[in-house]
């Protein structure tokens, strides 16, 4: 059977696309190499906690329209991320403030540069004059929040970035109540009745293609497959594009994709390592006198894993610990049970031995993204000299081949779910247009 679009991906921006696909009543075919759906959404449901553990993404940022329009639809809701935000500062821990406005007046004095540099120099040079506090903050959120290397990143688009945001996405952030997965499963279960079809553990392996038609092939089960379609969507992550042959996860593509080779060198993948870990109580709130009890966010800049965030505004015994850029580098690729000891003595460094992290942990959930043969990276950066990479990755081959995931939006919304729903979306309807029956 030909399909009229085939999906390479049932992450956020596949389903998005397949959606998209359906309500128009045309033909596709959706292929995911993992078992499940979500791609570098993964939600596990554990007996005993009230929030599920999310190894991939977690929060909404802001209130991106793609993200709450698909919450409306499926009838889920988000809940609002309170509680206080916590750095250790000289072995204390203090409340942190909102430092970030430091930031932002400086930058508002401060042209976007002309001639991109990294953001490393950038800071060196144009951000001199604010505190050491604030320099160090802008630092860690370039290597923790956007997971990249200020040595690599571009300053420019890090500039533009933070530049443009505004306070609804600076200050506010949600959870899907029920996580990510449930919400992808809603908008999975809109499919079923269509005419688009879903294979799990389809791992694709070669894609054959010229003006209007695409042959795909790969292994499901241990058996060999093919499926051709008049288009295809890929919503390949980036560090799988990037892949050279013969790597785990690699996709040969014939032709090769050589107008997208720009593109692909003005971005990088971010690599981050995940850590949730389960106590047997909530320890942090009975410190001090109760002192973190609205603790949101704990950060230590110094520590292997820097940033960690309890479940508010549920209560669970519950923290995650993140490490992105160049220290999830550096932990990558080492022994589970190490990268956990380095969770827990970066918590007992904010707390003190009195915490006994280590004694009261029952129960750990770890994923290395970047060592995922199907992720290699958790989300996106731009490099120096990256601009425009975003819009020329989007950017459709020979009306058959459309792109999408969260490294293609280039609006605003790239590293999030939103993006990627929003890339799926509209990689969806450019390659509806026009099909004819």
């Amino acid at each position: 059977m030909a399909y009229d679009v085939v999906i390479i991906g049932a992450g956020a921006a596949g389903l998005a696309a397949a959606s998209e696909i359906a309500e128009a009543g045309r033909s596709a075919l959706v292929l995911e190499a993992r078992d499940r759906i979500g791609g570098r959404c993964w939600s596990l449901q554990v007996p005993g906690l009230a929030v599920p553990v999310e190894l991939g993404a977690e929060l909404i940022h802001g209130r991106p329209e793609a993200t709450f329009s698909l919450l409306d639809r499926v009838g889920a809701a988000a809940i609002d991320r309170t509680g206080s935000g916590w750095h250790l500062e000289r072995g204390r821990l203090k409340r942190t403030g909102d430092v970030f406005d430091e930031i932002r007046r400086a930058l508002r004095k401060i042209a976007v540069p002309r001639r991109d540099v990294s953001f490393e120099i950038f800071l060196k040079r144009e951000l001199r004059r604010v505190s050491a506090r604030a320099r160090a903050f802008a630092q860690r959120r370039v290597e923790g929040y956007d997971a990249a290397d200020p040595a690599r990143a571009s300053a420019r688009a890090i500039v533009e970035e933070w530049s443009g945001e505004d306070e609804a996405t600076a200050s506010s952030h949600f959870r899907p109540l029920g996580g990510y997965g449930a919400l992808l499963e809603g908008l999975a279960r809109t499919l079923p009745g269509s005419s688009v079809e879903m294979r799990l553990s389809a791992v694709v392996q070669r894609v054959h293609w010229k003006r209007g038609h695409v042959e795909v092939r790969g292994v499901r089960n241990g058996k060999f497959f093919s499926a051709t379609a008049r288009r295809a969507i890929i919503t390949l992550p980036l560090g799988v594009l990037q892949l050279s042959l013969g790597a785990a996860g690699a996709v040969l593509f014939t032709p090769a994709l050589d107008a997208k080779t720009r593109a692909l060198q003005g971005l990088a993948p971010s690599p981050v390592i995940k850590v949730v870990m389960r106590f047997r109580t909530a320890f942090w709130e009975a410190l001090d006198g109760g002192r973190y009890e609205d603790a949101a966010f704990l950060r230590s800049v110094d520590a292997p894993f820097p940033s960690f965030w309890t479940a508010l505004p549920v209560r669970a015994p519950l923290l995650v610990a993140w490490a992105g850029g160049p220290r999830a580098e550096r932990l990558s690729g080492i022994a589970a049970r190490d990268v956990v000891r380095q969770a827990t003595a970066s918590l007992e460094a904010m707390f003190g031995r009195r915490a006994r992290a280590a004694q009261q942990l029952e129960e750990v959930w770890f994923h290395d993204w970047q060592e995922d043969p199907f992720a290699r990276g958790a989300y996106s950066y731009v490099t120096v000299g990256g601009s425009g990479a975003r819009k020329a990755l989007a950017a459709p081959l020979q009306n058959t081949l459309f792109f999408a995931g969260e490294a293609s939006d280039f609006e605003g919304e790239h590293g999030t779910v939103a993006g990627a729903l929003r890339s799926g979306t509209r990689a969806a309807r450019q390659a509806l247009k026009g099909l004819t029956r």
